[in-house]
């Protein structure tokens, strides 16, 4: 069931009235039928693999934490007995069991998820077509990174002893399935999330009505911008289209991936709000950034929190990374010490690019982006010095200059995602600097592309009003809240949106739109 159908209107609104109608002890166990019956829609064939996953996160959480109490109680009766050394031994030998249990859990879920990806990937997938493996034609099953990964953190944030292991086994699924996160994230902690959904939140007509219009919101960004761009993207992706059209394809794509993500997750916090539950933002304004460090501290930023918390802080504060320091540092001075810093930075983006998908293109992607971010680190000093020399901190078009460069640079990396066949990228963008062919602006080519001029005229509208509204957000802060005491104003813009939603939205048979990009990793 896609965010974007008329089932899941009608289902939301059934959640939403059910969910205040309901007393608030029971609240979250209407959520949690409701997040079931939304992942069997689905399809039922997908079922085992979260269950598969609650049931293996929640025994590893619950065994983890009796290990502690364990050992609490332990030390708690013989305190007046055990020596130091003692004490310290017995709780080392705790963590090794633990450890054992944390590490039994993440091999099982992440096997479960490097078999689903590689189902999902040549030469499997026509193997499984031509019959050979039929077994494998399922596909990827629903959201199944977003909560495996929102379990796995949360196994390892109790093996960390950072948050108690909740015992019932009902709520814990409830966090692991909740619905309106399930397609496309964001990717929640525990100790953010758990409680939220459990008390069962009181009505509040300021947050139900936030929440609604950023769920229009979200609409019409998929709607209206993204499924309509889609169609230009895909023929710009033919093999003809290089020099200028190929940059033109970077742009529209950055379009298209942007509208299509922010506008799945403003639908998810949207609806999450209007039910009185704040998830964590997952996009900051991220093309008002200067550099691409920044741009990645704006984009994706549960995944990206997700990747520091429990892929680069412990590969760089493990032993083989201290010694590799002590090494580095007496032989190779200043950037000797930071070399662990970007063996652990290489290993997490690695480790991201596979996570979008297991062909080469998305390991490139990852090492590219790893590759601007450490050269931009390691060159910093001089271009403070650059900076200073010509005060070009002081002028204000410098800015709009590195928004823009980060801008071109970030498309020219991402668009690495439609190109499974890598020397075929590095064709295209070769023939950035030997083919200047930009008649196809104006020769007619634009009109080839699957758009009509209405379309075109409808794009840049919506494109400008995407960025008048994250400019304004940027400079003044929330929108939603500007305009709260002005109701005419309010319900008027409310009903132009969907006025335009209505009449403009991209949709497909009965009016169904096509799936969100983001389902496919």
């Amino acid at each position: 069931m896609q965010f974007t159908t008329v089932s899941f209107l009608l289902f939301a609104a059934v959640v939403l009235i059910g969910y205040y109608l309901l007393p608030q002890k029971v609240r979250w166990m209407f959520l949690l039928a409701a997040s079931w019956v939304f992942y069997l829609c689905s399809g039922i064939a997908y079922l085992g693999f979260i269950a598969l996953t609650t049931v293996s996160t929640y025994g590893a959480a619950v065994v983890m934490a009796r290990n502690y109490q364990k050992q609490d109680t332990y030390l708690a009766e013989n305190k007046q007995t055990l020596s130091r050394e003692e004490k310290k031994s017995y709780k080392a030998k705790i963590k090794r069991q633990n450890r054992v249990w944390m590490i039994l859990c993440l091999v099982l879920n992440f096997s479960l998820l490097a078999v689903c990806k590689f189902c999902l990937a040549e030469p499997f997938r026509s193997m499984a077509k031509g019959g050979t493996l039929s077994f494998l034609t399922l596909g990827l099953p629903l959201g199944i990174s977003f909560y495996m990964f929102q379990s796995v953190g949360y196994v390892v944030d109790v093996y960390r002893a950072t948050v108690p292991a909740q015992k019932n086994f009902f709520k814990f699924a409830l966090f692991v399935s909740y619905f309106p996160q399930l397609i496309q994230g964001p990717i929640s902690k525990f100790s953010d999330l758990a409680p939220q959904l459990f008390e069962g939140r009181s009505f509040d007509g300021k947050q139900l009505s936030f929440g609604l219009q950023r769920l229009l919101w979200g609409f019409f960004k998929k709607l209206v911008i993204a499924d309509r761009i889609a169609v230009a993207v895909v023929a710009l992706k033919a093999p003809e289209f290089t020099g200028v059209g190929f940059f033109l394809l970077t742009v529209f794509y950055a379009v298209q991936i942007y509208a299509d993500f922010t506008g799945g997750i403003d639908m998810a916090l949207g609806l999450s709000q209007a039910l009185g539950i704040k998830l964590e933002e997952n996009f900051i304004r991220p093309f008002f950034s200067k550099n691409i460090a920044e741009y990645w501290r704006r984009w994706h930023i549960t995944l990206g929190e997700w990747m520091k918390s429990y892929i680069f802080y412990p590969i760089s504060v493990s032993q083989p990374m201290l010694k590799l320091s002590k090494a580095a540092r007496t032989r190779l001075g200043n950037f000797g010490k930071r070399l662990p810093v970007y063996a652990a930075s290489v290993a997490t983006w690695v480790v991201t690019g596979v996570w979008h998908g297991i062909t080469p293109n998305f390991i490139l992607w990852g090492l590219m982006n790893c590759f601007v971010i450490v050269v931009s680190e390691e060159l910093a000093p001089l271009y403070e010095k650059f900076h200073n020399r010509f005060g070009l901190k002081n002028r204000k078009w410098y800015g709009g200059f590195e928004i823009l460069r980060m801008f071109v640079l970030m498309n020219l990396i991402r668009i690495v995602d439609l190109f499974p066949d890598v020397g075929g990228y590095f064709a295209r963008m070769g023939s950035l600097l030997s083919t200047f062919n930009f008649h196809i602006l104006w020769d007619g080519t634009m009109m080839k592309l699957g758009l009509t001029g209405l379309d075109y005229g409808i794009l840049l509208c919506g494109i400008i009003l995407m960025f008048a509204l994250s400019l304004f957000q940027e400079k003044k802060g929330s929108f939603r809240e500007a305009i709260w005491d002005k109701p005419v104003l309010r319900y008027s813009l409310m009903f132009v949106l969907l006025l335009v939603v209505l009449l403009m939205g991209s949709y497909g048979i009965g009016y169904n739109a096509s799936n969100f990009i983001y389902n496919q990793f």
